[in-house]
């Protein structure tokens, strides 16, 4: 009974800790950066359409109202990709990653330092773009400094509290973050919608974008719950001085693998190249070629769609491939004595199981890509002022799924712990 108890109380700690970041978070997002007019900044950014827009998404708000969270937690889901990224190519990082927990640290101090020069020259381009006289009230020297202090500042306070959050709470913080960002822009699209339902005109649109979004929440729901199911069978072995039976069991393999994690580093890689191009090509006058960038590579543009997409795809089979190995899978089947009915154990069940997650990975990446798309597509015939796009949705809807999983499989490990310590002091005692 105590054991419950304290199961309860960790619980609802780690619970209390997660709900504890998230108000830190949105209270920092209304902290403004000094020497600077919000509300003409507001007007300036054209009320957070296009690429602005999306950034000002995954801040939740801090972008127009210039907090110090303005440039949120994008600089280290950058950073986290160039990583990745280079891990793969640099032989010395890949050696790390099989070096377990030290290299794993050693990856993630190289992450933080690449966020903090990430975050400086992002808050430094922002800066360039929206120094106005009409809207900086203070000098500019003093204004650079100081604001780049406190945007980099902001960025690198969200990478440690996500990282507390992953750490103290459940699930991952820096998702948790961005869901969170997501949710507080929820009041605001519903408002708008709100504002649509008193045309009369408009009523049926605001039923269509509801039930819509309903229909697009089900379709997530229920591709996030299927599974591949590949048997697997456990031959006869002895034990000691008994003999184990052989066993039927399944390895259960999801549409999606990546999860949420395609479109956010899509959304990532789009938004920081079309954001330095926009912002450092300002000043650029009769230059087509960056006037063609900054026009196209936004929302509701097929440039935009077809880069999108096509980030979607690579980073379904990059971040597949870096979490899952079939080789290492198919040596801890061997070793286990299982094998899959019909395939040799060793070289070919590795080459089937990366078969079977091949296929997966391609419907799991069309499958992100419509979800992600098809909102753009709609907002962008019927002209509904609705920034709650399909990567938004996404978002929130997986995130929240896996929270509850990761709830729940805290839950059942505290229960197996407590099973495990009631075990040995039985043992114990009858000794």
């Amino acid at each position: 009974m105590n054991n419950k108890v304290a199961e309860v109380k960790d619980l609802k700690k780690r619970l209390l800790f997660l709900l504890g970041a998230l108000i830190v978070f949105r209270i920092g997002a209304h902290v403004p950066v000094p020497g600077v007019d919000a509300g003409k900044l507001a007007e300036s950014l054209g009320g957070g359409a296009g690429i602005i827009g999306m950034f000002n998404l995954f801040s939740g708000g801090s972008l127009q109202r210039f907090s110090i969270f303005a440039i949120g937690i994008m600089p280290y889901i950058s950073a986290s990709i160039i990583i990745q990224l280079v891990a793969e190519v640099v032989p010395s990082l890949k050696a790390l990653k099989k070096e377990g927990e030290a290299g794993r640290r050693t990856l993630t101090k190289y992450t933080r330092w690449a966020t903090l020069v990430l975050a400086i020259v992002q808050s430094s381009a922002f800066l360039a773009f929206i120094y106005q006289p009409s809207i900086v009230t203070v000098g500019r020297l003093e204004f650079v400094i100081s604001a780049v202090v406190c945007l980099v500042t902001g960025t690198m306070f969200l990478m440690w509290l996500g990282e507390q959050m992953t750490e103290r709470g459940i699930g991952n913080g820096i998702s948790l973050l961005i869901t969170a960002g997501i949710v507080a822009a929820l009041p605001s699209a519903i408002g708008q919608l709100l504002d649509l339902a008193k045309n009369n005109s408009s009523v049926m649109m605001v039923l269509f974008v509801l039930l819509g979004s309903l229909g697009l929440i089900y379709l997530v729901v229920y591709i996030e719950s299927a599974q591949r199911k590949i048997p697997v069978h456990y031959a006869r072995r002895q034990l000691g001085n008994r003999i184990v039976q052989g066993q039927k069991t399944h390895l259960p393999f999801k549409i999606n693998m990546a999860g949420v994690i395609p479109p956010i580093f899509a959304s990532s890689i789009i938004l920081f190249p079309s954001q330095i191009i926009g912002w450092l090509g300002k000043s650029a006058d009769n230059n087509t070629l960056i006037e063609f960038v900054v026009t196209n590579l936004s929302p509701n543009k097929p440039m935009y769609s077809i880069v999108f997409a096509i980030a979607i795809v690579f980073f379904c089979y990059f971040y597949t491939a870096l979490v899952f190995s079939p080789r290492e899978m198919a040596e801890n089947l061997k070793k286990s004595g299982a094998f899959v009915p019909g395939i040799r154990p060793g070289e070919q069940t590795s080459n089937y199981l990366e078969k079977v997650v091949m296929r997966l990975t391609l419907f799991g990446a069309l499958y992100i890509t419509i979800i992600c798309l098809i909102p753009e597509f709609v907002t962008g015939v019927l002209g509904i002022p609705f920034h709650l796009g399909g990567t938004s949705l996404l978002i929130l809807v997986v995130v929240t799924m896996d929270f509850g999983t990761q709830v729940a499989s805290y839950r059942m490990n505290q229960q197996y712990e407590h099973l495990m310590k009631k075990n040995s002091s039985r043992k114990s005692l009858s000794q």
